[in-house]
């Protein structure tokens, strides 16, 4: 069993204090064995919050140095805790990784649609206000703010500060944690946010919006004038600051995030990567369409994506589909934004329905399959169970070797194909 202690606490358990009375009467309700791995516990945690004030001591030192006003230090690390639960969660892989199908649907569910079109209506002037100011459509900046924390519902409940605090300390991206801690301490000597009204995800994402600290610094923005940038509780500054996001990530006004396409049955799948990169005009003369018919948005650069293989939809994307990306490098969290952003404004959804018949392959599985690959001389590189661009290559491969379609997308059955 873990808990989170103050560096407080743990001082008085090294010096031999007894507990305190709510952890007493706890302990007197739990077997013994419990109460015994209850002991071992305590005494590996109090282990680790004497390393963890020790580094906070260095820490504090470093900060300093870096040129945050000891006043900010003294309110910001006075008390702050070591959060064993951030590391559980940092360090959890999901064996599984749901298809994107399930996600969408998730994501952009008829609850979300509907509770986005009340926000829209709600915040309607605001969202038009930072529209005008920014370029970005309303209803992208409302369908990022649904997507990152369900309109507010469920921003995280994580102190920013010992969330990125014990990831600098214990954490797989230490350097990473590090100076986003700096960058937070940063926004509180700013004013913009008090230390224990800085909340967010365990990772350190923050707000409405979910902004790592280091992205605020650089783009929130004080939309409604009363001289702090706050992304917990003002909805022009959220909404302004995501405008101002993605127009420094290279939003196109004016252009829309892409278009469902129908391919051609000759389609060479090689081209189907964010990386290969073309006009629509030279996409229209291979074929590719609009699912809804009409011309394809004129775009001077765009790639095709078929993030279901050929027998799922396919898509036409253009350099805000890219500006997306940036807020988030996911193809299914880019998807998710856009077509809700589309349904939001009244516009279609995704028409081509998914293969739900697949199911997932899990890491394991992925690394099977590329280790499989490399066995047969295809060469995709470290078994790393990740489904990148040169997995997929060597799928293709795999697959234009055995007379199937070769889109390079992962199946059991392919799997099961390439280790027989």
């Amino acid at each position: 069993m873990k808990r989170t202690l103050t560096l407080g606490l743990m001082m008085a358990l090294l010096a031999g204090c007894q507990s305190s009375p709510a952890v007493e009467a706890k302990a007197a309700d739990e077997p013994a064995a419990e109460r015994a791995s209850l002991a071992a516990d305590d005494v590996a945690e109090a282990a680790t919050f004497d390393d963890f004030a020790s580094w906070l001591a260095s820490f504090r030192r470093q900060a300093r140095a870096e040129g945050i006003d000891s006043t900010t230090l003294d309110r910001a690390l006075q008390g702050l805790r070591y959060r064993p639960r951030v590391i559980e969660l940092d360090r959890s892989q999901p064996e599984f990784v749901r298809p994107i199908w399930q996600y969408l649907d998730s994501a952009v569910s008829a609850s979300r649609v509907t509770n986005g079109r009340d926000r829209l209506s709600e915040h309607y002037d605001t969202a038009n206000d930072v529209e005008r100011r920014y370029g970005v459509p309303a209803e992208i900046l409302v369908a990022i703010w649904g997507v990152e924390s369900n309109y507010g519902s469920n921003f995280g409940d994580f102190s920013t500060l010992e969330a990125l605090a014990s990831l600098a300390f214990e954490g797989r991206r230490r350097d990473f944690a590090h100076d986003e801690l700096l960058a937070a301490l940063r926004i509180i000597a700013a004013g913009d946010i008090a230390p224990d009204d800085m909340i967010g995800s365990w990772a350190g994402a923050m707000g409405h919006t979910q902004f790592l600290p280091s992205s605020f610094t650089v783009y929130a923005v004080d939309a409604d004038g009363d001289g702090r940038r706050d992304i917990w509780g003002s909805i022009p500054d959220v909404l302004a600051s995501t405008a101002n996001y993605l127009a420094e990530s290279g939003w196109q006004p004016g252009q829309p995030w892409g278009v469902e396409v129908r391919l051609p049955q000759d389609f060479d799948y090689a081209q189907a990567e964010l990386s290969t990169r073309r006009s629509s005009r030279e996409w229209a003369a291979q074929g590719v369409r609009p699912v809804g018919g009409g011309e394809l948005p004129a775009f001077a650069a765009a790639a095709v994506i078929t993030p279901a293989g050929a027998r799922g939809p396919a898509f036409l994307v253009g350099p805000n589909f890219r500006a997306i990306l940036r807020y988030n490098n996911a193809t299914s969290y880019a998807l998710a934004v856009a077509t809700l952003a589309d349904e939001l404004a009244g516009r279609d959804g995704i028409l081509t329905g998914w293969p739900r018949g697949e199911q997932p392959l899990a890491r394991r599985q992925v690394r099977e399959m590329q280790r499989s690959l490399n066995r047969r001389g295809y060469e995709v590189g470290v078994a790393d169970g990740i489904l990148g661009p040169n997995t997929r290559r060597g799928l293709r491969d795999f697959q234009r070797a055995i007379g199937e379609t070769p889109d390079g997308f992962a199946t059991r059955r392919l799997l099961e194909r390439l280790t027989r």
